[in-house]
């Protein structure tokens, strides 16, 4: 007497069949109605978990692609989430390292993610109002945040669904992750304090956005409490290209010898900063502290000595996937929020 086929079984002779499989053949297999199935494959929550794994295990094992037009039609929704991503060439940028943990933050569940580039010398809100205007996506994520970004306020006024790495002057409306840069300033300073150094360089982020000016009221405000010399990086910042960096920082140690310590905004100004060090005839750790923020442990394999607390960017992706989630699903809820505190390692 032959036996009964199991779901896998099945499925795998689905596959191997040229007809493209729908919900029916999902339904037809797994023994659940077909409203069941498709709620389970948009992880409704009133869908048991055993249930969903089962249905999203077998749409895997018979190759299941949802028709978007019809997902759109049925349900109002692309299942698409854009992360607005800057063009400018930065190997070691934030914005980079975000996708990976993104993606995961949103695996298991029907969004899918995908990446909107916008160009440094182009209207800043333009990319977002194209995703709104042609609903090619259902939210939005975005960095390198404005205290009052044009891009925020345009989402917020159009009620669309979207979170921010890093806070705008109205962060308590809006589900978003940040990193207390501000707090960071205050204990890079504080640190090169017990190390005795009087003379401090900081080479900040971009004055226009939001961490920039964080991180600077910290330096600025340890500095005065322990009264630190500080002089503030004015013709570049952590984002310039490292030739326009060398120079400056080199000419800064030309001008002010008496300069000790230099705290920088990113891991590749960091490099430059560095580099400059010693291009002028001293030695990292010795005669000048660097201290920087990074986002992986990078700097001290590069030079044991540079003083670094670490950004955790895999829990800003997962965060900011399950804030975004909320936000397009549950718009009336309280947004997500999250402000890291910085964690100090050991010299």
């Amino acid at each position: 007497m032959p036996h009964a086929k199991s779901p896998e079984e099945e499925a795998a002779k689905v596959s191997a069949n040229s007809g493209k499989p729908t919900l029916k053949t999902i339904a037809k297999l797994s023994g659940l109605a077909v409203p069941t199935v498709s709620r389970a494959l948009n992880d409704a929550p009133d869908i048991g978990r055993q249930t969903k794994e089962l249905v999203r295990k077998i749409a895997t094992e018979i190759g299941y692609v949802p028709n978007r037009a019809g997902v759109r039609l049925r349900t109002g929704r692309t299942n698409v989430i854009s992360l607005v991503m800057s063009t400018e060439m930065d190997l070691l940028s934030h914005t980079a390292r975000l996708i990976p943990y993104l993606t995961s933050g949103l695996r298991d569940t029907p969004f899918h993610l995908n990446i909107t580039p916008f160009f440094p010398d182009e209207d800043l809100t333009k990319p977002v109002r194209y995703i709104v205007e042609t609903g090619s996506a259902d939210a939005i994520i975005m960095d390198q945040i404005q205290p009052e970004d044009p891009r925020v306020a345009y989402l917020m006024e159009r009620g669309f669904p979207f979170a921010t790495h890093g806070r705008t002057k109205w962060a308590d409306q809006h589900p978003y992750y940040d990193y207390d840069n501000e707090a960071f300033g205050r204990a890079a300073t504080a640190r090169l304090v017990k190390r005795a150094r009087k003379s401090i360089l900081l080479v900040a982020p971009p004055p226009f956005q939001s961490y920039a000016q964080h991180m600077t009221n910290g330096v600025t405000k340890e500095a005065a409490r322990n009264n630190i010399d500080l002089t503030l990086a004015s013709a570049v910042n952590s984002d310039c290209p490292s030739a326009d960096i060398i120079s400056d920082v080199k000419a800064q140690l030309a001008e002010r010898p008496e300069t000790d310590a230099i705290i920088v905004g990113s891991t590749s100004a960091a490099l430059a900063v560095v580099a400059a060090v010693e291009q002028s005839g001293l030695r990292v750790g010795q005669e000048v502290d660097v201290f920087a923020k990074e986002a992986f442990p990078f700097l001290k394999l590069f030079r044991a000595d540079i003083l670094t607390i670490s950004e955790q960017i895999g829990a800003a992706g997962d965060f900011l996937a399950q804030a975004v989630i909320q936000a397009v699903r549950d718009p009336d809820q309280q947004p997500m929020q999250r402000l890291e505190t910085p964690v100090e390692g050991a010299d």
